[in-house]
């Protein structure tokens, strides 16, 4: 694995990074009053390890497929698959949303096109607020103790799992450099410190700059809990750009 690949799946992570159980949810233990540091540490040490053996899992997973096909010819297929993924998420990234605010508009009764287009994402599942918002309370509340702290980490990091489409393009990638197993291990671990390094260094300048930071980091929590309640399709257009890039230097087309 060279680093043109390295930081293909950094840049994977960081994406990874600004989810709600890796960014949104720590923004909430460093807003209240008094940050609890070893709540905090404790509730992102729950979320990484979470994706770290769900990562490992997936990993040995796909490489014991990948060695079973290996034996019937070859896998030269599967960087075709990594370059067509890549390509319909990068299409999806920058023309979904406006493919969708048309079907929005075309299936939307006449009089109501107004209020599909402009309100608040238009058929987008409220669960996901609803579920936040219980998720923060129980981790400002009063009975926040550390076995609820680990419960809403590995609640948020369940529920999110199975859409976070970097972690599992970063899956993709590391199943495809054909690592040795240890060396699999590792780059996964790594990736699951970079997702919450983040968060570890807004830890940081919370502790560094105290009450200073409340406001801006209030604010910024906000607009991360906006942005990451809708679709993001920045997230596909980025992930299938990286996917994209690696396929085309594996059959140097670049």
């Amino acid at each position: 694995m060279d680093l043109v690949t390295l930081g293909l799946l950094a840049g994977l992570a960081l994406v990874d990074s600004t989810s709600i159980g890796t960014l949104v949810l720590p923004l909430v233990l460093l807003t209240a009053p008094r940050v609890d540091v070893r709540r905090y540490l404790v509730f992102l040490g729950t979320v990484g390890g979470f994706y770290a053996l769900v990562g490992i899992g997936l990993v040995l997973g796909a490489d014991a497929a990948v060695r079973l096909l290996a034996e019937v010819g070859d896998l030269t297929w599967l960087r075709w698959v990594e370059l067509v993924v890549g390509g319909v998420l990068l299409t999806a990234g920058l023309v979904g949303d406006l493919v969708l605010a048309r079907v929005r508009r075309w299936r939307a009764p006449r009089g109501a096109v107004g209020g599909a287009v402009g309100g608040a994402v238009a058929g987008e599942p409220a669960a996901t607020p609803r579920r936040t918002a219980s998720w923060r309370s129980r981790l400002v509340g009063p009975g926040a103790s550390y076995r609820v702290v680990v419960g809403v980490g590995l609640a948020a990091a369940l529920v999110e799992v199975a859409s976070m489409l970097p972690f599992l393009g970063a899956v993709g990638i590391i199943t495809a450099a054909d690592l040795p197993l240890a060396a699999s291990v590792g780059v996964v671990v790594a990736y699951a410190l970079v997702m919450v390094a983040p968060a570890l260094l807004l830890l940081a300048g919370r502790l560094a700059l105290g009450s200073r930071v409340e406001g801006p980091l209030a604010r910024f929590s906000g607009w991360l809990e906006r942005v990451t309640s809708g679709a993001s399709w920045w997230v596909f257009a980025v992930v299938g750009l990286l996917l994209v890039g690696d396929a085309s230097r594996a059959f140097d087309l670049g």
